[in-house]
C-alpha cells in the first residue's frame, strides 16, 4: 500500500561539460531511490534540443559549457517547464553569473566542490521549495537584494495586478506548496495551474518561484498569515 502511495522518482537533468564532476553527480542521484537521472549532457545544443521535446522535475546545470552559457538553458527551461526546479552547479562567484542565473530562473546555486555528497539532498530541499545556495553566495544575493538592484524599478510604486486566482496561487507558492498540492486544493488540473502561474510570472516579470515571492511580497501582494 505505502508503494502505491509513493510518489514517482523526480527526473533529472544533468548539463555539466567536466567528466569527473558529471560522473560523480549521476551516481549521486542514482544512489538515491527519490531520485532519476533522465539524462545527462556534457554540452548545451543537445540539452536545449531535449528540453523542447522532454520534461525534468530538475535541471542541474553548469554556466560555463563548451558550445555557450548555461544562462541559456536556463532561461528556456523556466520559460517552458516553468514548474521544473534549477539549480546551477559551477566555479564561478562571479556576481553577475549568479543574478543573471537567479533572473533567468534558477532557485539554487551551488558552487563546485562544496556540495559533494550532499547534492541529493540539495535537489530533495529544491523540490520542497527551498532554495539552496553555497553560503557565499546566499550572502552575496542577500546584500544584493539590500542594495536593490532594480531601485528605479521599485521607487515608481506601481503594483501587480493579479486576479483572485492568481491571488490565491500566489499565496500558495509562497508557502512551497507544489503545482500538484496548488492542483489539488483548487480542483484544478496542472496545465490549469502551470498557465496561471506563467502569467503571475510575466506580471511580476520574473522567471522563478523564488523571484515571484520576493517579488510579491515586496509589493505587499501575498495575504497577511
Amino acid at each position: 500500500m505505502d508503494n502505491l502511495n509513493k510518489p514517482p522518482p523526480a527526473r533529472i537533468l544533468v548539463v555539466e561539460d567536466d567528466s569527473v564532476t558529471r560522473k560523480a553527480v549521476c551516481l549521486s542521484i542514482a544512489a538515491d531511490p527519490a531520485l532519476q537521472l533522465a539524462e545527462a549532457f556534457d554540452c548545451m545544443a543537445p540539452a536545449l534540443i531535449w528540453l523542447q521535446q522532454q520534461r525534468p522535475d530538475v535541471l542541474l546545470v553548469d554556466l560555463g559549457l563548451p558550445d555557450g552559457s548555461g544562462i541559456d538553458i536556463i532561461r528556456l527551461c523556466a520559460e517552458r517547464h516553468p514548474e521544473c526546479n534549477i539549480m546551477v552547479l559551477t566555479t564561478s562567484s562571479d556576481q553577475s553569473d549568479v543574478l543573471d542565473s537567479i533572473e533567468a530562473g534558477a532557485t539554487g546555486y551551488l558552487l563546485k566542490g562544496s556540495y559533494k555528497d550532499e547534492i541529493s539532498r540539495a535537489i530533495l530541499a529544491l523540490r520542497e521549495g527551498e532554495a539552496p545556495m553555497s553560503p557565499g553566495i546566499a550572502r552575496l544575493v542577500l546584500r544584493r537584494l539590500r542594495e536593490g538592484r532594480h531601485a528605479a524599478d521599485r521607487d515608481n510604486g506601481s503594483v501587480a495586478s493579479l486576479t483572485r486566482r492568481e491571488q490565491t496561487i500566489l499565496d500558495l507558492i509562497a508557502t512551497g506548496a507544489s503545482y500538484g498540492d496548488i492542483a489539488l486544493q483548487l480542483s484544478l488540473s496542472v496545465s490549469t495551474v502551470q498557465t496561471h502561474i506563467k502569467n503571475i510570472y510575466g506580471k511580476l516579470s520574473v522567471h522563478s518561484r523564488s523571484a515571484a515571492v520576493f517579488e510579491a511580497r515586496r509589493q505587499g501582494l501575498l495575504s497577511k498569515r
